[in-house]
């Protein structure tokens, strides 16, 4: 069901606020604050489209309070990113390294901040962070709202608030790597509501004045198992579970033997029916 808005027959100019309000709405706009605190997990599969159209799976986990596990498989090998709350690490097949290593200073922050599970605007100033509206703008003819975001990390963002949903449709980052700033832009969009909490399934990225990727999410699950041991760094050597075998229970089960004198044929398990459509709500 999409969020449709009236449209007056003599165009106002959007309300001014402050940067709270505008938060406030926001929240209020995805769910509000009960809702986003119900959630406990979160695991999002998606797809990659880079450059050149090459096509990569994408797989991101979060926990609360502050896990996250990204995956990126192509060409039958799997990059992983990993934060437990302490440790970052990561697997980089794609560098001929298929030994956990840890992070470097620069992916560190940026794990860190994926970390996030409600995204740094939900409790800025406990997190550490700090906002302030700094005007008004358009994105693509939609009136938004602008807030300058800046991080404990140090990094600033620039949050588009679309005026109507308070949602953000764009958000602009610079972030200093290796000493120099870099500045990415990031589009948001298909918002759909999982367990009560409006996020967005479309994410394109990349630098300002460059070409992005693009991840869209075939489905985001909440509040499904994810077990602890998903974030922490393996030993060496160590063989790492695909995402999806990590929430298949079954195969984690141990194996009854039959008993010698009655042998017993195991039942056979029919396999489940395909989901019915999507009836997600959307925010356009």
């Amino acid at each position: 069901m999409s969020m449709a808005f009236a449209t007056p027959l003599v165009a106002q100019a959007p309300p001014r606020m402050t940067a709270d309000e505008v938060i406030a709405h926001y929240i209020k706009t995805v769910g509000g604050m009960d809702k986003i605190q119900a959630v406990k997990t979160l695991r999002r599969v998606g797809k990659y489209t880079g450059g050149g159209g090459f096509e990569a799976t994408f797989v991101q986990e979060n926990k609360r309070p502050d896990f996250v596990r990204e995956e990126f498989s192509l060409q039958g090998m799997t990059g992983i990113n990993a934060w437990n709350g302490k440790t970052g690490w990561k697997i980089d097949p794609f560098g001929g390294k298929k030994d956990p290593e840890a992070l470097s200073e620069d992916e560190m922050r940026g794990i860190v901040e994926d970390a996030d599970f409600d995204e740094p605007l939900v409790n800025y100033r406990e997190k550490g962070n700090k906002v302030e509206l700094v005007g008004m703008d358009q994105i693509e003819g939609t009136d938004v709202y602008k807030l300058r975001l800046t991080l404990k990390s140090g990094d600033v963002r620039t949050y588009y608030m679309d005026t109507d949903t308070f949602v953000p449709i764009r958000m602009d980052e610079k972030r200093t790597i290796r000493g120099t700033e870099q500045e990415t832009e990031t589009n948001l969009g298909n918002y759909k509501e999982v367990a009560g909490w409006f996020m967005p399934f479309a994410i394109e990225s990349g630098a300002k004045g460059q070409d992005k990727g693009k991840i869209t999410f075939d489905h985001i699950d909440a509040n499904g198992p994810i077990d602890d041991s998903r974030f922490a760094k393996p030993m060496i050597g160590a063989a790492t579970q695909p995402a999806g075998d990590a929430l298949d229970a079954a195969k984690k089960l141990p194996k009854k033997e039959p008993e010698k004198t009655t042998p017993v044929k195991p039942p056979v398990t029919p396999p489940p029916p395909p989901p019915p459509p999507s009836t997600s709500k959307e925010i356009r």
